[in-house]
C-alpha cells in the first residue's frame, strides 16, 4: 500500500516593527503584503497546477488516493488572497479518494506545553473549520511538523481520532521498519502511521540534486523502489510545496507525479488513505516516545524550534501568557496570541547550520538573520503584553 500525505501550510508572517510600535488591529503586526506575495507565488507554481494534476490523475486512475492537512491559517489566507483556489480544493476533496486530516488550527507548538487545554482547543477549532469548509470531519491526526510524544498522543486519542502520523525515525524504531502500523506502548485504540523518511525525502529534497547518486529520479525507478519495500505500507509524507515550489517545474517534478500512479498500478501496487490503513491493518508493535520527535532536520526532534536561548525565551513567554489572555476574554487578542504560537516564527530564529539544514531554514524566511526574527517577535510580543495590561 502506498499512502500519500501532503502538508498544506503557509504562516502569517510578521512585518518588521520597532519596540514602541503598537498595532491597531489583529493583523497590525503581520506583513499581509508579503504574505499575499508569497501565497500568490506558491499558488501559481504549486497549488493550482498540482491540484489540477491530481484531479486528472484521479479521473484516469480510479485507484489513486491522497490525503491532505490544511492548517487553519492557510485557509484564512486562501479566503483572503485566492478564494478560487479554495474552490478548487473543495472540488477535489469531494472525492472519496481524498482524505482530510486533523491538526492544530494555528500550526502551533501548543502540544509541547499544554496538551490538555490549549492543544485540545486548537484541535477542536481546526476540526470545526474543516467541517465548515469541506463538509467532512477528520478521523486521523497529524500534529504540527509531525511532532509526537507519549503525552500528546493521549489527548489526540481522547479527541476521538483513530490514527496519528509521525516520523519513522530510528530513535523510536531501532531495527524495525516504518512500513507497518504501530501503537503507543501505553495506549490502546489508536494506531501510529510512520513516515518512510528515506523514500519521502528522495522526492521532497533530493529530486533535483545533481550530486545525488540516484539522480535523475524517474517515476519508473521510484516505483521499482516502492515495490521492493517490505511491509504493509509505504507512507510518503511531504510538503505539498514539493511540487512546483521546492522542486520547480523545470526539474520534471510534475512529469514524475503524472507518471507515478500508472507505473505503480502496473506493478500491482495499490494506494490507501491513512484511515483505510488503520481499518485494514493491525499494529505489529508498540512505540515509546518520552521525548518529542518530528520530521524536522537531521535530528528529527524539536530542536528546530527550541534549540537556542532566543527560541526558548519566546516559547516560554508566549506559553506563560495563556492565563492572562484567556482571562481577558478578548477574541482578537486570543487570535493574536495564537498567531504568535505558529511554529514558523520559532523556526526563523534557528541558529542551526548543520549540513542539509541551512537551506531548509532559510526557505520562505522573511529575515536576513535569526536575530532579526527574534527582535521582531519580541516587539510583537511586547505589544500583546501591553494590550493585556
Amino acid at each position: 500500500m502506498i499512502c500519500f500525505y501532503f502538508q498544506v501550510h503557509q504562516p502569517i508572517r510578521l512585518k518588521r516593527t520597532r519596540s514602541w510600535d503598537r498595532a491597531a488591529d489583529t493583523y497590525g503586526h503581520f506583513d499581509m503584503d508579503k504574505n499575499k506575495e508569497i501565497f500568490d507565488r506558491v499558488s501559481d507554481k504549486c497549488y493550482f497546477p498540482t491540484t489540477s494534476l491530481i484531479q486528472d490523475l484521479m479521473d484516469e486512475h480510479k485507484e489513486f488516493k491522497v490525503s491532505f492537512s490544511f492548517s487553519g491559517i492557510w485557509i484564512e489566507q486562501c479566503k483572503l488572497f485566492r478564494p478560487e483556489l479554495l474552490d478548487l480544493f473543495k472540488d477535489l476533496c469531494k472525492r472519496k479518494e481524498v482524505e482530510l486530516l486533523g491538526e492544530t488550527y494555528y500550526h502551533s507548538l501548543s502540544g509541547l506545553y499544554d496538551e490538555q487545554d490549549e492543544f485540545a482547543e486548537q484541535i477542536e477549532l481546526h476540526r470545526k473549520t474543516i467541517s465548515e469548509v469541506f463538509g467532512r470531519s477528520p478521523e486521523v491526526f497529524r500534529n504540527t511538523e509531525l511532532i509526537y510524544d507519549n503525552r500528546l498522543v493521549r489527548t489526540v486519542k481522547e479527541k476521538g481520532f483513530k490514527g496519528i502520523l509521525t516520523e519513522g525515525t530510528e530513535r523510536i524504531l531501532g531495527w524495525r521498519s516504518p512500513n507497518y502500523l504501530y501503537k503507543p506502548f501505553h495506549l490502546d485504540g489508536i494506531s501510529v502511521l510512520l513516515k518512510n523518511y528515506k523514500l519521502s525525502d528522495d522526492v521532497a529534497f533530493r529530486f533535483s540534486n545533481w550530486e545525488w547518486g540516484e539522480y535523475p529520479l524517474t517515476a519508473d525507478k521510484y516505483v521499482d523502489w516502492l515495490s521492493k519495500a517490505p511491509g504493509d505500507c509505504v507512507n510518503l509524507f511531504m510538503d505539498y510545496e514539493t511540487f512546483g515550489e521546492h522542486q520547480w517545474k523545470e526539474t520534471g517534478i510534475f512529469e514524475f507525479l503524472k507518471r507515478l500512479p500508472g507505473y505503480a498500478l502496473e506493478k500491482n501496487l495499490s494506494f490507501s488513505t491513512p484511515s483505510e490503513l488503520v481499518e485494514n491493518f493491525e499494529p505489529v508493535g508498540t512505540i515509546d516516545v518520552p521525548l518529542a520527535i518530528s520530521w524536522a532536520d537531521i535530528e528529527r526532534d524539536v530542536s528546530a524550534w527550541l534549540d537556542n536561548e532566543m527560541q526558548q525565551e519566546c516559547f516560554n513567554e508566549i506559553r506563560d501568557l495563556k492565563r492572562k489572555v484567556k482571562e481577558k476574554g478578548d477574541d482578537d487578542l486570543i487570535h493574536f496570541w495564537r498567531l504568535l504560537q505558529t511554529s514558523d516564527h520559532f523556526y526563523y530564529m534557528s541558529t542551526k547550520w548543520y549540513e542539509g539544514d541551512q537551506d531548509i531554514h532559510t526557505y520562505f524566511n522573511p529575515y536576513r538573520s535569526p536575530y532579526m526574527g527574534f527582535i521582531n517577535y519580541v516587539n510583537a510580543l511586547a505589544d500583546l503584553k501591553s494590550k493585556l495590561n
